[in-house]
C-alpha cells in the first residue's frame, strides 16, 4: 500500500531541538499535523514513526524522539501531501522548511494548540481536496 499521511504530535514542554541540517528550532508545547507521503510502503513508514529505535534520518525523526504521535490520518494510492499542507498553512503556523525540502511548500509541519483542532483540520484538509481518508489504529 502507498499514500500520504498526517501525524498528530504531542509535544509536551516547550523545547529547542535540533534537527539536522535546519539546526536548533524553538518548538512551543501543544500539538502538531506534520504531512508525509510513502510511495512505496505506508505501512512501513509508518510504523518506522512509531518505533523509538531508528536512525536520525528525516527532519520528523528529530522531532519524535522529544514528541509522541496520538493520530494518523492517511489515504491510499495518491501522493497528495503538498495539497493538503497547502490547506493546513491557511489554518495555522507552520515551522519553516521542515519536512519539504523535496517541494516547493514552505512548510509539512503544522501548529495547533489543541489536539481536536490539529485532527479537524487534518479532516478538512482531505475533504477540501475530496480524498478519502482512514484512521491507523496506534
Amino acid at each position: 500500500m502507498k499514500g500520504c499521511y498526517c501525524l498528530t504530535i504531542h509535544l509536551k514542554n516547550t523545547k529547542k531541538i535540533k534537527v539536522g541540517k535546519l539546526g536548533k528550532i524553538n518548538f512551543k508545547n501543544g500539538y502538531y499535523a506534520y504531512v508525509g507521503s510513502a510511495m512505496n510502503s505506508l505501512e512501513s513508514r509508518l510504523k518506522r514513526h512509531l518505533s523509538e529505535d531508528k536512525k536520525l534520518h528525516w527532519h520528523i525523526d528529530y522531532l519524535l524522539k522529544k514528541a509522541e504521535i496520538t493520530c494518523i490520518i492517511y489515504n491510499e494510492n495518491k501522493k497528495v501531501e503538498c495539497e493538503l499542507s497547502q490547506f493546513l498553512e491557511t489554518k495555522t503556523e507552520g515551522v519553516k522548511n521542515f519536512g519539504c525540502s523535496d517541494c516547493d511548500c514552505e512548510s509539512h509541519l503544522y501548529y495547533f494548540k489543541n489536539r481536536n483542532e490539529a485532527i479537524e483540520s487534518v479532516q478538512n484538509a482531505y475533504k477540501s481536496i475530496a480524498m478519502d481518508f482512514e484512521h491507523f489504529k496506534i
